[in-house]
């Protein structure tokens, strides 16, 4: 706010004091990019999609600037995106969502395939008023955003791709683990949902945060997150993947335990116009680990993109 009163008395000044009016033309340039680099406290909100589902998503940023919708993994919430928010600027209008059955969203009975996660997006876009959107997916979210991709290609401005695969069903210890996700009856135990998420991180992350992640996942309910596992289990993009058009980047900590290599591998070779970024030392949730890099990544990322239109 302070700032803002500095830009208002200099563009008093330059109107009436014109022998300095080209010093002071400068110096309102750096106080107006200062106020555009500053981040904003998401405001937490909810949307009845017609016919569908109602969502809860936290949005930030200008409302005139970029398109951004962030999709959470299977049982997080989009306080996954957290952390993420702190670091953007504020000309990214970020919109990170609690897909249907997380968070607080409402939790459907069926209907819990990637598909039906990507119709959500579309119909959020819509509502929304907007022209399309990078979609920013992390594990199931970026299934959901690959599927969103392929099936919604003029909502699609670009794709970021968060520790996630084309398939998931070979992975190996996906098939054992969604077995014992099959076992899970009512609401899911924290020692589970602790060990579950631990498994994502290669080193610890703040005591608090992580706490609040583990909260949010127990309240997804068993019933959903089977659902949800056995939509993520039965789909394989691979071929799929060459119909995408939108720019493309797909992030992969090296000490991914549940995604390799070469799904990595597939996704870039296959999607034609995207790269790849390796992160050293982080896991299956590198926004978690290194929040302020991956801003400065997905940033420089939706920039080049702009600037290449």
């Amino acid at each position: 706010m302070k700032k803002l009163i500095i830009v208002v008395v200099l563009v008093a000044l330059a109107t009436s004091v014109r022998p300095f009016a080209q010093n002071i033309n400068r110096i309102i340039s750096k106080q107006l990019l200062a106020i555009t680099n500053l981040t904003q406290e998401p405001v937490v909100k909810t949307i009845d999609l017609p016919g569908r589902v109602r969502l809860e998503y936290a949005e930030q940023g200008n409302v005139d600037a970029v398109p951004v919708i962030f999709l959470h993994g299977i049982t997080d919430s989009w306080h996954s995106f957290e952390s993420v928010l702190t670091n953007l600027p504020s000309s990214i209008h970020a919109f990170a969502i609690s897909q249907r059955g997380h968070g607080d969203s409402e939790r459907p009975v069926q209907n819990y395939t990637p598909k039906d996660f990507a119709a959500d997006i579309a119909e959020f876009i819509r509502q929304k008023n907007l022209d399309g959107a990078f979609i920013v997916g992390h594990s199931m979210g970026g299934v959901n955003a690959q599927q969103f991709a392929i099936d919604y290609p003029e909502l699609t401005k670009g794709l970021v791709i968060i520790d996630s695969d084309p398939t998931f069903k070979n992975n190996p210890g996906m098939p054992e683990f969604y077995q014992e996700v099959l076992k899970l009856e009512g609401a899911i135990d924290r020692k589970f949902m602790d060990d579950f998420q631990r498994a994502t991180l290669a080193d610890p992350i703040d005591s608090a945060y992580y706490n609040l992640l583990v909260a949010e996942g127990i309240k997804v309910p068993s019933s959903v997150f089977k659902a949800a596992f056995e939509g993520l289990m039965q789909v394989d993009f691979t071929e799929q993947l060459k119909q995408i058009n939108a720019p493309a980047v797909i992030f992969w900590g090296n000490k991914d335990a549940f995604c390799t290599i070469r799904g990595q591998e597939i996704l870039v070779n296959n999607i034609k116009n995207s790269r790849l970024i390796i992160y050293g030392n982080t896991g299956h949730a590198l926004h978690w680990e290194e929040p302020k890099k991956f801003c400065e990544d997905l940033v420089n990322f939706i920039n080049n993109v702009i600037r290449s239109k």
